[in-house]
């Protein structure tokens, strides 16, 4: 719109201030907002139910895609449709229904792009900032376009231009470029992270599938993005050949641990070797379970609420000891001694009731005590038995275990030696009488 254009446009509107058809305007825009306002306050009612529905597309459009930007989505239209009706039966002027239309354009422009920058990233300070930006660069912008400087404005950016090769660049078009690129890659990742939300929630898909699918869909669209962007603006995507030789030089030399753990985080999700909720020990002091897996670390979440990061390398060129790689059930033994007197079929019955009765203690394969030893102090029995929670850990298990069977033997007159040490104190001679003076 022209300066001319928007001098007439304003001149119109105080004309049709003056005119009795104004008011008909007026209750034609109220009528429009207030109908668009009760719609959306309709649509919010039913997004729980929405949000239940079976299909996963129907939720997304229930719950998110639109809702944000349905207010000024259906008050523009209305707005459309009785401007329209106005003109085919002349029932007054349009001026004002005309200014409303790009208002709330650009309200829709901005409510779409808050949207899109919230699902994009996760929720941080940063997003909160850059959504006052947005609104405030938009509604600027239709500032300027309204005030009719925009056109000038454009003219004054084109005639700052530097030579950039074999092209000559300029303001305004570094301008529309860096927005064009940077508004392809957020559409880029809220698709991705749609999709990869959707993946995660399926139940038909193995969850490292699901992982890597949701991985492989950022990257591609991500890529994509970019070069539809550099498209758009006009430059030439060979001339990143240079920059891919340079940045596969860069990975070779000084990037080959990240490169590496990258490369091995797909490994791991390809190949199924670890998955989450699977309990993995790292070393005799690093066990737990497997919370998350990226493609450059994988998170596990000990015993204790501690969360350790290790590398994806790591786990690929060492050994690791999955507990639950095939099976989740796990044998534990239970070590002790008994006196060389004891009648060892009761000791072993009582250590055998002992694990059957605590429930977490599989009755298949059933509890099994071994006599492993003839040691010096005593005879050395292990009671095996097994369970299907090892994510849950050893210690509770163990311990309820060593109790009923202490208070078993106590009760039974079942001994359990320990070291014994006699201590002796042997009195220093008397010592010897002077003999008497003659």
């Amino acid at each position: 719109m022209s300066e001319k254009e928007m001098f007439a446009l304003l001149l119109e509107l105080w004309r049709d201030l003056q005119d009795p058809g104004f008011l008909w305007q007026v209750s034609a825009l109220l009528l429009s907002l207030l109908i668009a306002w009760g719609a959306t306050r309709l649509w919010q009612r039913r997004e729980t139910a929405v949000a239940a529905a079976p299909y996963g597309a129907l939720r997304a459009f229930g719950s998110g895609s639109l809702k944000r930007v349905s207010f000024p989505l259906l008050a523009l239209l209305l707005v459309l449709i009785a401007r329209r009706a106005f003109r085919h039966w002349h029932l007054g002027p349009v001026s004002l229904l005309d200014l409303a239309v790009p208002l709330l354009l650009s309200m829709a422009l901005v409510r779409a792009a808050v949207y899109v920058l919230r699902h994009a990233f996760p929720p941080s300070g940063w997003v909160a900032t850059s959504e006052r930006l947005i609104a405030t660069v938009v509604w600027l912008g239709f500032a300027l376009h309204l005030t009719g400087l925009a056109d000038p404005l454009i003219e004054l950016l084109q005639q700052v231009s530097f030579p950039a090769g074999r092209q000559r660049l300029d303001l305004w078009t570094l301008l529309s470029g860096l927005v064009t690129v940077v508004l392809t890659v957020l559409l880029a990742l809220w698709l991705s992270r749609e999709i990869e939300s959707r993946l995660l929630a399926s139940e038909t898909i193995d969850s490292n599938m699901r992982v890597v699918l949701g991985r492989l869909v950022k990257a591609v669209l991500s890529v994509i993005a970019l070069l539809l962007g550099l498209s758009i603006v006009g430059i030439d995507i060979t001339a990143l050949s240079v920059f891919s030789g340079a940045l596969a030089v860069g990975l070779g030399l000084g990037l080959q641990k990240i490169a590496s753990n990258y490369v091995s985080g797909f490994i791991i999700l390809l190949d199924r070797s670890i998955r989450l909720g699977h309990v993995v020990a790292i070393d005799p002091t690093t066990s737990g379970v497997v919370s998350q897996i990226t493609a450059r670390y994988t998170v596990l979440r000990t015993l204790t609420g501690t969360e350790v990061i290790i590398p994806n390398e790591y786990l690929v060129s060492n050994i690791v000891r999955n507990e639950s790689y095939s099976d989740s059930q796990v044998r534990v033994v239970v070590s002790l001694q008994v006196s060389y007197g004891t009648d060892l079929e009761l000791a072993m019955r009582l250590m055998n009731e002992a694990a059957r009765a605590q429930p977490r203690v599989l009755p298949e394969p059933a509890p099994q005590v071994l006599l492993t030893a003839f040691a010096d102090s005593g005879i050395s029995l292990d009671l095996g038995f097994w369970i299907g929670d090892p994510q849950e850990g050893t210690g509770g298990v163990r311990s309820a275990i060593n109790m009923m069977i202490w208070r078993s033997f106590r009760e039974n007159g079942i001994e359990i030696p320990f070291p014994q040490r006699e201590v002796r104190l042997i009195g220093s001679p008397p010592a010897a009488t002077p003999p008497a003076a003659g």
